[in-house]
């Protein structure tokens, strides 16, 4: 009898395993600052994930990733982002700079940080009630979808993990990710 197979990992979790280090370290310094213990503290979080929704805004349109990832028209929380905003009386058209666009397996690393954001907001949605806001005012970006946060990531994770990619593009993806952690850390002006 030939010993049992272990599977490979799917790319979410290679994802994941390539950006450990860049995703701890920019949770641990936004829960540093006290991002959800004030209006104050949340405002410059909004202004980060404004500037950061913006950049991959594009990527939620683009027809080759549609193909792959279906629904992901639906997923582009920019718009959320904003309506937060002009809840809490802050500015949204201040124009900041985006990043230029990825190619194609760079961009699957783009959104695969921001789709994973989705259960990290989770745990901040509960932490921001505390101050005072709800899915209907000032944290409607961090409210759940559908059936749940582990079942909308599964979903994506599983549409993820089947797009064909070579070995080069697998390291583009990698690459993409950590290039997007790398963008929200400046963003939040703590790299």
């Amino acid at each position: 009898m030939p010993p049992p197979t272990t599977p490979h990992p799917g790319r979410a979790q290679r994802l994941r395993e390539a950006t450990r280090d860049v995703h701890a370290a920019l949770d641990a310094a936004l829960m540093a600052r006290e991002s959800f213990a004030s209006r104050e503290g949340y405002a410059s979080f909004l202004a980060m994930q404004l500037g950061f929704h913006r950049t991959v805004a594009p990527l939620y349109g683009d027809a080759a990733l549609q193909a792959v990832l279906p629904g992901l028209a639906d997923r582009c929380r920019l718009p959320l982002v904003i309506q937060d905003m002009a809840d809490l009386g802050l500015d949204a058209s201040a124009s900041q700079p985006c990043a230029s666009q990825p190619a194609f397996a760079a961009a699957l690393g783009w959104l695969y940080v921001a789709e994973g954001s989705n259960l990290g907001a989770a745990v901040l949605r509960k932490l921001v009630m505390r101050i005072g806001l709800s899915d209907p005012f000032g944290a409607r970006h961090l409210a759940s979808w559908g059936a749940g946060p582990a079942a909308h990531w599964r979903d994506f994770t599983d549409a993820l993990d089947a797009v064909p990619l070579d070995a080069g593009q697998e390291a583009e993806a990698i690459a993409g990710a950590r290039q997007a952690f790398a963008h929200v850390a400046r963003l939040a002006r703590i790299d």
